[in-house]
């Protein structure tokens, strides 16, 4: 039996497990990543992320290695034409990238900055180490695994389920998992080899609605609800035979000849883990929020969680953290677990409801075309671009919102607010050599950095403090120089040293 001894266990190297490892360990956090099955993924799956999800990949220089990423300016709302560009930074998301990219993007950061990915291993049995079950890590976790070669132990302070909607972790840390059950089922497959109209936001059809996106020159992948059958009663998987059927008698196109290289289905089944922590164990991803697959929301759901409690989770590792802020991990994205949910299954309704729902469809889209309000809060809530969190402080336009990319002059070099966030690092705009920041917070110096630096702000101010995850925690009002930000430095990144 092979012993292992380390900070952080994570479960799971899909996207949200292996952006979880680089963010530890950007902060120094020694993490092991246990992965089922043995070799990467090579299905597209997931084809491309949301805006929000754009602008994090950026923050750690990873959006460059996917080359050029297209994004879709219009995208829709339940079926509801709605141009994304309503906001600034706002899309339907990154175009026709496949999930299998993107595992490998990140999976390629994560061992390049020392994540120790094991793949071919099994999570087979968990044990916190005597902990109340609800507050500290309770003396931490053992692991138990089984491989080809026979059983592993780790040990670790923390380990974290990224292990997809029938997380083991979450069954055997015995966090529920409520929600409601499936009542429909989209089915689609990758093809190559015959050409499709393009039908980017479905259509509807008679009998429910199908929609087509290019891949590449001969590749499209084809999704379809079939009313006749909303769930599909058979048995054994989905096959490329059913698809091509369903499809000819909704659309009228045949693709029997196509050479299909994917077949799967997803349902609206929509459950979230009452707890994304108990102790020790955290949950992220799909192991702690599944949904209908609507507006590139789901692997991007998983990678923004990954990206709230990483730095946080170090801090705590390292003994740095303050009183409680673990615990803010499930505070504030819990309730965007909770919005997702909901915002796809209204869209479910609009979208595939049919008849009976016309007269809600036929209200709503006279709603997004007639009022600019409403349209910027539809993209804010599917992008992820209008979260706000509670970081206390006074009023603020910028409190709790992610900070948009700005540039920046440091030492008379052009910069950019996104590009001082690659450290994985706070970071302190001193953007008024008068105000006292530097000195005001000279003893978190180990874990923030200040940057000097010219700033054009929409509303002027002395200074804007910056989490790791790229979420504003303090703003100095102009004028007011150093007031409340060592309170600010202290709630999010613990006492100075």
């Amino acid at each position: 039996m092979e012993f292992i001894d380390t900070d952080v266990i994570v479960v799971g190297a899909g996207p949200t497990g292996l952006m979880l490892a680089g963010e530890l360990r950007l902060n120094g956090v020694s993490v092991v990543v246990l992965e089922k099955l043995s070799q990467p993924i090579r299905e597209s799956r997931a084809l491309g992320f949301s805006a929000r999800t754009i602008e994090e990949f950026a923050q750690r220089g990873l959006l460059e290695r996917f080359g050029e990423v297209a994004t879709i300016p219009v995208g829709h709302f339940g079926g509801v034409p709605l141009d994304y560009q309503v906001i600034e930074g706002g899309s339907y998301g990154a175009r026709g990238i496949p999930q299998a990219r993107t595992e490998a993007v990140l999976g390629g950061w994560a061992q390049e900055l020392g994540a120790d990915v094991r793949r071919g291993v099994e999570v087979t049995g968990l044990q916190t180490g005597g902990g109340d079950g609800d507050g500290g890590d309770g003396g931490g976790v053992v692991v138990t695994a089984v491989t080809a070669d026979g059983e592993l132990r780790l040990r670790a302070r923390y380990v974290v389920g990224c292990d997809g909607s029938r997380s083991v972790v979450r069954t055997l840390a015995g966090i529920d998992f409520p929600g409601t059950e499936a009542t429909i089922e989209l089915r689609f497959a990758d093809i190559a080899g015959v050409q499709l109209r393009p039908r980017f936001s479905g259509e509807a059809v008679p009998g429910g609605m199908v929609m087509v996106m290019p891949l590449g020159p001969d590749r499209s992948r084809v999704i379809y609800f079939d009313r006749e059958q909303p769930l599909r009663t058979g048995p054994g998987p989905l096959t490329f035979e059913e698809v091509a059927a369903s499809f000819k008698r909704l659309s009228g196109e045949d693709i029997s000849a196509a050479s299909p290289l994917w077949v799967s289905s997803s349902t609206d089944v929509s459950r979230q883990a009452a707890q994304y922590r108990k102790g020790p164990v955290l949950l992220a991803g799909d192991a702690a929020h599944i949904h209908l697959p609507i507006g590139a929301q789901g692997m991007s759901a998983g990678i923004q969680d990954a990206v709230n409690l990483g730095w946080k989770l170090a801090l705590e590792v390292k003994g740095r953290a303050p009183e409680g802020l673990l615990d803010t991990y499930h505070s504030e994205r819990h309730p965007v677990g909770a919005r997702i949910l909901t915002n796809t299954l209204a869209q479910r309704t609009l979208y595939l409801g049919g008849d009976t729902v016309a007269p809600l469809r036929e209200v709503f889209g006279e709603l997004v075309a007639g009022y600019d309000s409403v349209r910027r809060h539809l993209a804010g809530m599917v992008t992820g671009l209008d979260i706000r969190h509670d970081v206390g402080g006074a009023e603020h336009p910028l409190l709790g919102r992610r900070l948009p990319e700005r540039e920046l002059a440091v030492d008379g070099e052009k910069t950019s607010s996104t590009r001082l966030l690659r450290a994985g690092r706070a970071v302190l705009l001193d953007l008024s050599p008068r105000a006292g920041l530097a000195a005001a917070a000279a003893g978190w110096s180990d874990r923030v950095d200040t940057v000097a630096a010219e700033f054009d702000c929409d509303v002027p101010v002395d200074g804007i403090l910056v989490r790791p995850d790229g979420y504003v925690a303090w703003v100095g009002p102009l004028g007011a120089g150093a007031e409340g930000l060592q309170a600010a430095l202290t709630r999010w990144f613990g006492p100075a040293a």
